[in-house]
């Protein structure tokens, strides 16, 4: 099966990056609008503009919660189910993020992967990373 990994160093504390996460109008701000909880077994939605073979919507249910440490959950939408995780570690003044996004299988697995690959890291290297900073800066 196949995954994505992202992996970067925010200048931002862990509260900020971890709020950027978990509270559904930060969530939303960088990501997608969402009625995220970040309560194990929560269920929720984000929800983009549907493109070919995808309706639009991502459904999820929350199946870690670690404070300020890792936030994992099931992310099913565009034909395959898969699941994200967020690792988050102190370094320095800033925050290490890990992101893994796991488990595309079969040729329509492949397909999201690569789609999405392109996603994530425009999304977790670009968007939360000026998210978080200006979070941090006041």
């Amino acid at each position: 099966m196949g995954s994505i990994r992202v992996e970067t160093i925010y200048a931002a504390p862990i509260g900020a990056v971890w709020r950027a996460l978990t509270d559904p109008e930060e969530l939303a701000s960088w990501l997608m609008p969402n009625d995220f909880q970040p309560v194990v077994g929560h269920q929720f939605t984000f929800r983009t503009h549907p493109a070919p073979g995808f309706d639009g919507i991502v459904h999820c249910e929350v199946l870690e919660v670690e404070l300020e440490r890792r936030l994992s959950y099931s992310w099913v939408g565009g034909g395959v189910k898969t699941q994200v995780s967020f690792t988050l570690e102190p370094h320095g003044a800033g925050t290490k993020l890990t992101l893994l996004h796991s488990g595309f299988a079969g040729a329509r697995g492949v397909l999201v992967q690569k789609i999405l690959s392109t996603g994530w890291r425009s999304m977790v290297l670009r968007r939360l990373g000026e998210h978080v900073e200006a979070m941090a800066a006041g």
